[in-house]
């Protein structure tokens, strides 16, 4: 069981490498704002750490599920077992960043979430989030409660921050190459789809024939494209605009 819920983590394989790089641009970008006192709210497979913790002066990151990795000779790397909301035993006003990545869309309830994040955030400190772009979602997500556009992520963390910055990660032509040959093989599976069951069921039924589908599929995608797949790298991916044509939205909230 465990296996087929952490199947939305990103991992090292080659067909993940289009997700992976995106994801390490993320942290490449939040590596240059913190400092302090960091808390990362979704460890995954923990490949964040290396990037962000040489950056703070305490690292404390969190998940539902043990990342694998053994941090004891991280000196200032703290790994912690929970499900969240709440963050328990994170005093409050103790943390300068909270730093968040691909969580909040599977959080049932967000704003609990968002609310322990500012009570954990000090004065002045900022929480840089990450979620996937629902303009840009080729199908549903059956791990997914909700997905956001930018304008419904501005609104909702305004509710709790007093400032908020947008952006979006977007990608050369390498990636957007690689993302049309990924929207047409995706479109070619969706018409085997004759009664619709992917809109309709509730997202438990449809969370193994998805994770199935979807590794196929990424797996077909590098053997049809192969030298595209692998080299595709950090650097093809940039910070821009939070559009609609942006493949992740990155924020960062500030609490005054």
């Amino acid at each position: 069981m465990r296996k087929l819920e952490t199947a939305q983590r990103v991992s090292v394989d080659e067909s993940d490498n289009f997700v992976y790089c995106r994801s390490e641009l993320a942290y490449r970008c939040a590596a240059g704002m913190v400092s302090g006192r960091v808390l990362e709210i979704g460890t995954g497979s923990g490949y964040g750490v290396d990037i962000i913790a040489p950056r703070a002066e305490s690292f404390l990151t969190v998940d539902k599920f043990d990342c694998g990795r053994d941090f004891s000779g991280c000196g200032n790397v703290e790994f912690r077992r929970m499900r969240i909301p709440p963050l328990t035993g994170v005093e409050t006003a103790s943390v300068d960043f909270v730093v968040s990545f691909q969580v909040i869309e599977h959080i049932r309830n967000d704003r609990a979430f968002l609310s322990e994040v500012r009570r954990v955030l000090r004065p002045g400190g900022r929480m840089i989030i990450t979620t996937p772009n629902r303009k840009t979602s080729l199908t549903r997500n059956p791990w997914h409660v909700r997905e956001y556009t930018a304008d419904e992520l501005t609104t909702l963390l305004g509710e709790f921050f007093e400032q908020v910055e947008g952006h979006g990660i977007v990608g050369n032509a390498k990636i957007m190459e690689y993302y049309a040959a990924n929207k047409l093989s995706v479109a070619r599976l969706a018409r085997l789809d004759v009664l619709r069951l992917m809109k309709w069921l509730p997202r438990w039924m449809l969370r193994l024939p998805y994770d199935i589908l979807n590794r196929l599929n990424r797996r077909r995608l590098l053997e049809r494209n192969r030298t595209l797949t692998r080299n595709i790298a950090v650097d093809d991916y940039r910070l821009g605009e939070a559009t609609d044509e942006c493949f992740d939205l990155l924020f960062v909230a500030e609490k005054k």
